[in-house]
């Protein structure tokens, strides 16, 4: 059996100061009842959508050849690590409501109405990854607000910034605050006990078909008993350390998107998380650009709205080109391969365009071991047989292990999108 070192402890026994590069004693064995492949997802997004003209392909120009538009030019370096879909959206959401549905396809108010309500992505695979990593997901910003993280009962899942997402991933708590966490599992596990016990009392007088229900209670209940044990290790493991020093926030757009992506693909390669999600915006005054994001997007054609909307949306695909490198040049010491090659990488928008339109939603996904290379057009949204977008997140969800048949608005895996099983 292979046991981790933790990299503080090898940098004191040896006596340097000086940080060590990941070595594969240092990377956290896989846990004894999880099996399978180790899987992560990325999602990069923005509130406001793209510009479409050059962002798409023409409509014809399909399959492996396609001409990469002028906004996703950083990306053709990778094109035969990446999909580009067209066509895929979550129906009528309109305008900026669009906006937290595009990893759940669930509008909020409506969420009641699925078994699940709206979860998104990241947080079911926080669910199926638990504590097997420091951070069952992380939910990050570089001047936006994050807002397509939903946990399943409806709670929008609080960001971090810059600054935050560095000492989340490599500066330790301080004892009292370690103390106070230890504390808050040590209740909560009171609590669950005490539940349990007068479970035992209750169950006794139930009819057949509540004890049923009953014990799926019961096994809810035992399964939020198991996560708190699997959390306790880690207040007292040592984080991970790096020689990036901690980055000044407020250097530009591109400096800070830049930045949170090489943070991004540090905490994939030390496997601090599985899941994560990054919204991006613009500072005013970046690019030579004089105005707001929201403003551009509603650009009206003009000519000086759109050329600051392919420079503001054209970083965004340089700093996404910048992550798929960081992945691909590092191997995967838990897989074989490189991080990559079991990473989903996807950029998306649940708000098409400017105009609050919510149809033909901008859909890159990357790496993750799904066969890439094409521009896929589906049925135009408006034909009877539209494609639901959330039959792309149901694929990259059992891709990453789940065995689901269902999420959310889906309906099914989507077509002619495989991945190489492992």
């Amino acid at each position: 059996m292979r046991h981790s070192i933790a990299r503080r402890e090898f940098l004191s026994a040896a006596g340097v100061s000086i940080a060590l590069p990941m070595l594969e004693t240092m990377v956290p064995s896989v846990r004894a009842d999880q099996s399978g492949t180790v899987k992560r997802f990325v999602c990069m997004s923005n509130n406001y959508g793209v510009y479409r003209d050059a962002f798409f392909p023409d409509a014809e120009d399909v399959g492996a050849g396609y001409t990469m538009p002028e906004t996703l030019k950083p990306l053709e370096a990778h094109r035969n690590d990446l999909t580009l879909f067209s066509n895929l959206d979550h129906g009528n959401t309109i305008g900026h409501q669009g906006v937290p549905v595009l990893l759940s396809g669930v509008r909020p108010h409506l969420a009641s109405y699925y078994a699940e309500g709206n979860i998104s992505v990241d947080q079911k695979i926080a669910e199926y990854e638990g504590a097997n990593t420091r951070f069952p997901s992380m939910t990050v910003r570089v001047n936006e607000s994050n807002l397509v993280s939903f946990t399943r009962t409806g709670v929008q899942v609080p960001d971090i910034d810059l600054r935050g997402m560095f000492r989340a991933l490599f500066i330790e708590d301080p004892a009292e605050k370690k103390a106070t966490a230890a504390e808050k599992l040590k209740r909560q596990n009171s609590i669950l006990d005490v539940v349990l016990e007068k479970a035992k009392v209750v169950e006794k007088d139930l009819s057949k078909r509540d004890q049923r229900k009953f014990a799926e209670y019961l096994d809810a209940v035992r399964t939020l008993e198991k996560k708190i044990e699997l959390q306790e290790p880690w207040l007292e493991r040592p984080k991970p350390t790096t020689e990036m020093p901690e980055p000044r926030q407020g250097k530009g757009t591109e400096a800070d998107l830049r930045a949170m992506v090489e943070l991004i693909a540090l905490a994939i390669q030390t496997d601090s998380t599985r899941a994560i999600t990054l919204s991006s915006g613009f500072v005013n005054g970046d690019f030579g650009l004089s105005g707001g994001y929201h403003g551009f997007s509603h650009h009206g054609n003009r000519a000086d709205h759109i050329q600051a909307l392919k420079k503001i949306e054209n970083n965004i695909m340089r700093q996404m080109a910048h992550l798929i490198d960081l992945l691909k040049a590092q191997d995967d010491l838990l897989n074989g391969g490189t991080l990559l090659d079991h990473t989903t990488v996807m950029f998306g928008c649940g708000m098409a365009t400017g105009p609050h339109s919510t149809r033909n939603l901008p859909l890159i996904v990357a790496g993750g071991g799904f066969k890439h290379g094409e521009h896929k057009v589906y049925p135009d949204p408006e034909s009877a047989h539209r494609i639901p977008a959330a039959n792309l997140l149901l694929s990259i969800l059992q891709n990453h292990g789940l065995k689901i048949d269902r999420f959310g608005t889906s309906s099914g895996t989507l077509a002619n999108f495989e991945w190489k099983q492992a």
